[in-house]
């Protein structure tokens, strides 16, 4: 793949590569694997952006699990708004449940504000995250993350299932936006 792609209107170039991001996911997967060895936790997917660092790490989990997804929505192009829908909802009895939520990223945190509250009014066990990227910088929310695969800065991404109006969440690499 080339070192550089245009994606709509926008130039991105090559950041992290396939090999560096096995590397994180397999990282993630250790910490995950020692956290849930006693437990069978519910492994839930945050649609759309986590499909692929979600079945890279499931490929890699030890654990039993079970898996759901819930989808919801806070980007516009480029931009996170301070607005989250849920699009898809989990139709799981969840209550007294250990959860792990995964994600493709945490910038804002508005997403993870969100789902940590949902989750919790649903009476769950506990609440924790798997996050391939992190942008440290960007995150002001008082939740901790507990998994992260690699601290990036405060860039936009795309690839490995993160994208730029829906385009480039096949990319097997991670590229940053050049303008």
């Amino acid at each position: 793949m080339s070192e550089i792609i245009t994606l709509g209107d926008k130039k991105f170039v090559k950041y992290i590569s396939e090999k560096e991001i096995d590397e994180a996911v397999s990282r993630v997967a250790e910490k995950v694997n020692k956290e849930y060895e006693n437990d069978v936790p519910l492994v839930l997917f945050v649609l759309n952006g986590a499909i692929i660092f979600g079945a890279d790490l499931l490929k890699k989990l030890t654990i039993q699990c079970h898996v759901a997804c819930i989808r919801v929505k806070s980007y516009e192009g480029t931009k996170s708004t301070a607005n989250v829908r849920e699009v898809v909802g989990i139709e799981e009895n969840i209550e007294g449940r250990r959860i792990l939520i995964v994600d493709d990223i945490i910038d804002t945190g508005n997403t993870y504000e969100y789902l940590v509250n949902m989750l919790k009014s649903k009476n769950v066990k506990d609440v924790k995250l798997a996050a391939l990227t992190y942008k440290p910088e960007s995150y002001k929310k008082p939740y901790p993350i507990d998994f992260v695969g690699m601290s990036i800065p405060n860039k936009f991404i795309v690839g490995r299932g993160m994208d730029y109006n829906e385009l480039g969440r096949n990319l097997p690499d991670i590229y940053q936006v050049t303008e």
